[in-house]
């Protein structure tokens, strides 16, 4: 299924100093001496990176994804590991080249250098760890989560340097790019294909499962994360970068006005099956204000590059925090990509605040009350009701199967909830995040709604 029209990516819309689009890198000029400065931070960044790999073989408990094949290979030839890492990195280039054809532009050849330098790093650093040796599973564990965090540290380095990525990542921007597909799915496809046949060939080559073990799976783990936590807590590479000299991007337009102390902004979060919907509306009728559900999701298809189905499909759920979290760390090794539903949210979010600058209205879900919780004349609702009431209501409106309705239920409000922790860090449905909750189901949504006009109205007086 297409995921967007063909307008810029959602990311662009934010700036950064280097925009990825596709698989492809726009830089945007830099000083002589910030192109320095990034470079020995791009240098320093691959040596750490190496360091970290020679510390997982070092662990003997497996090496990351994208470096089991060349170690496997290590072993079997007489090679050393910094040699195998350059052949199979050049391998990936080439198969980037052979997907992207003509839209293969000659700048990503700046990654070749970048392979034969980490293939030199490698064998540098597995040298200078030649002395460690460790017994006991104990500490090969701890060595193993130390090289985590090392290779963690490094791939937080290279991508703060805003320079180039790795040809691993590099395949993967290639792939997302050929088929259509979001760069986290294409990451952790790649990475998972790495594992497949680095097992595969450990058994036909070795006669044994080497290099790929429960190592190989926390680093697939752990290293997004870590890159990401290194990414929030180590501010001083960004101040290191960012010199006075270089252009920065224009900070976003505050989107305040005069008015803003005397206009309405209610915001209704909603049980799936409450009633949310009508219930806004008729507050929306008896204000006299403009509602906004449905609309916008055509106001985000418009201005976000998102196509309708995409965002009916995507926004306000998300099924498995952990799983996508795992997903979103594929991001952190490529500099100014974000998850799609990151974007969509941000995106949602630009234009609910453009929206509450310029009008009185009623805004339903999307987490609208977290949005706008700043803007004076906000009042926020959450509707909820009981599940017999709640199931009534979607098998008739909806036309959700009576037998399968309560699940549906359970699933909905799980994918709100989850939507809600993720981007606001707010419990959804906790009364204390709320001006007013409503039972419905007590009410019903005339009376329910009449509530909640009284409620505005003597807030207001």
């Amino acid at each position: 299924m297409k995921l967007f029209h063909e307008t810029p990516a959602p990311q662009a819309i934010f700036g950064s100093f280097a925009v990825k689009t596709s698989a492809s890198v726009a830089l945007i000029p830099m000083s002589t001496n910030n192109i320095l400065k990034r470079s020995v931070v791009f240098l320093s960044g691959l040596f750490i990176m190496a360091l970290g790999v020679a510390l997982s073989v070092k662990a003997n408990l497996g090496v990351s994804p994208i470096s089991c094949i060349p170690y496997i290979c290590s072993v079997k030839y007489p090679l050393t590991m910094g040699e195998t890492t350059i052949l199979f990195n050049v391998l990936l280039i080439l198969l980037q080249i052979i997907l992207l054809r003509k839209k293969y532009k000659l700048i990503q050849l700046v990654q070749l250098p970048v392979v034969f330098i980490f293939g030199f790093f490698t064998d540098i650093t597995l040298y200078l760890t030649s002395g460690i040796n460790i017994s006991g599973y104990v500490w090969q564990v701890v060595l193993c989560l130390l090289s985590c965090a090392v290779l963690a540290l490094g791939v937080f380095l290279e991508v703060k340097a805003k320079l180039t990525y790795l040809a691993g990542e590099g395949l993967a921007l290639a792939i997302a790019d050929t088929f259509r597909i979001e760069f986290g799915k294409a990451k952790i496809s790649v990475d998972s294909s790495m594992v497949i046949v680095g097992v595969g060939s450990s058994l036909a080559l070795l006669g044994q499962l080497q290099g790929v073990r429960e190592g190989t799976i926390v680093a697939a783990l752990l290293v997004g994360f870590l890159a990401k936590l290194y990414s929030r807590k180590l501010s001083l590479i960004d101040k290191l970068l960012n010199s006075p000299d270089e252009k920065q991007p224009a900070p976003a337009t505050e989107l305040t006005s005069g008015n803003n102390k005397k206009r309405l902004i209610v915001t209704i979060s909603r049980e799936f099956g409450s009633g949310g919907h009508e219930i806004g509306q008729l507050v929306a009728k008896q204000l006299g204000l403009s509602l906004y559900d449905k609309q916008l999701i055509e106001l985000t298809a418009e201005k976000g590059g998102f196509t309708p189905e995409y965002i009916r499909e995507h926004e306000q759920k998300l099924a498995h925090t952990l799983l996508f979290n795992l997903y979103e760390q594929s991001y952190a090794s490529v500099n100014a990509q974000m998850p799609q539903l990151d974007a969509l949210f941000l995106v949602q979010s630009k234009i609910i605040r453009e929206i509450g600058a310029k009008e009185s209205c009623v805004i339903i879900g999307r987490c609208a009350d977290f949005i706008m919780k700043d803007q004076p004349g906000c009042f926020n609702i959450f509707i909820h009701a009981n599940n017999e009431y709640r199931k009534k209501r979607i098998v008739q409106e909806y036309g959700v199967e009576a037998a399968t309705a309560e699940k549906e239920l359970e699933k909905t409000d799980r994918e709100r909830a989850n939507y809600c922790r993720h981007f606001t860090g707010k419990e959804w449905g906790k009364a204390s995040n709320y001006n007013l909750t409503i039972d419905s189901s007590l009410f019903g949504t005339r009376k329910s709604a009449e509530m909640i006009v009284m409620a505005i109205r003597e807030k207001q007086s």
